[in-house]
C-alpha cells in the first residue's frame, strides 16, 4: 500500500474513480490522531483541543497523565493509492459522549481499524461493541507505547475476546511503516468480506 504522489496543492488527480472510507477508532488517548497524522498525504484535519479541568473529571487519564489535548470532533486524512483509488481516514473520538457523532461518521465506511493499548485493554470493549452493533468489520492494531507491557498474540486475542478471523497486529502510530502495515491488514481482511466492486 504505497500512496501515489499527490499534486503540489493536495488536489486529487482527475483519474480517481473510487473513494474508500475507513474509520480509525479506539478508546480515549490510544493514538488515533497520531495514526492519521502519520499516514495522511495531505495536511490532516485535526480537532485537537486543550483539555479542560472539566474534561479531566470525565475522561479517564489513568496511564496517560501527561495528555494535554483531546479530539473534540474528528481527525481526517487521505491516502491516494493509485491513479484511480483514494482512501479517506476518519479518526473518531473514543469517549462515550461522542457516540452519536461516531455513529454518524461510520455511515458509508467499509470497515474500521481499532487501536488498542495493552495498559487499558478493557477500554477497547465499548469500541468493538459499537462496531459490532453497526455490523462494521474491523481489525485490531495494538499501538506499542514505550512504557506498555508486551504480551503474546494468543493472550491478547483471549483478553480482547476476538473471533478467530479478526486480524490482530501491532503498530507504532508514529511509524509510517508499521501503521501502513496495519492498514494493509485491515484492507486485506475487508477484501475477504466485501464484494470486490466496492473496493
Amino acid at each position: 500500500m504505497v500512496s501515489a504522489p499527490a499534486s503540489d496543492h493536495g488536489y486529487l488527480p482527475d483519474t480517481v474513480q473510487t473513494a474508500v472510507k475507513l474509520l480509525i477508532v479506539g478508546h480515549f488517548a490510544v493514538g488515533k490522531t497520531t495514526f492519521v497524522n502519520t499516514l495522511s498525504e495531505i495536511r490532516p484535519l485535526s480537532t485537537e483541543e486543550v483539555m479542560t479541568e472539566a474534561g479531566a473529571l470525565v475522561d479517564d487519564l489513568t496511564g496517560v497523565q501527561n495528555k494535554t489535548t483531546t479530539t473534540v470532533a474528528m481527525d481526517f486524512g487521505r491516502l491516494t493509492l493509485s491513479d484511480h483509488l483514494v482512501m479517506y481516514l476518519f479518526g473518531a473520538p473514543g469517549q462515550q459522549r461522542f457516540a452519536q457523532l461516531w455513529k454518524d461518521m461510520s455511515r458509508g465506511a467499509l470497515g474500521a481499524l481499532v487501536l488498542a493499548d495493552t495498559r487499558r485493554l478493557e477500554q477497547s470493549f465499548d469500541v468493538m461493541g459499537r462496531l459490532e452493533e453497526q455490523g462494521l468489520p474491523y481489525a485490531v492494531a495494538v499501538n506499542t507505547f514505550d512504557n506498555a507491557p508486551a504480551h503474546p498474540e494468543s493472550k491478547l486475542r483471549d483478553a480482547l475476546d476476538l473471533l478467530p478471523e479478526t486480524p490482530l497486529v501491532s503498530c507504532d502510530a508514529r511509524d509510517p511503516k508499521t501503521s501502513t502495515q496495519a492498514l494493509i491488514t485491515l484492507v486485506e481482511y475487508l477484501q475477504t468480506r466485501i464484494p470486490q466492486e466496492r473496493i
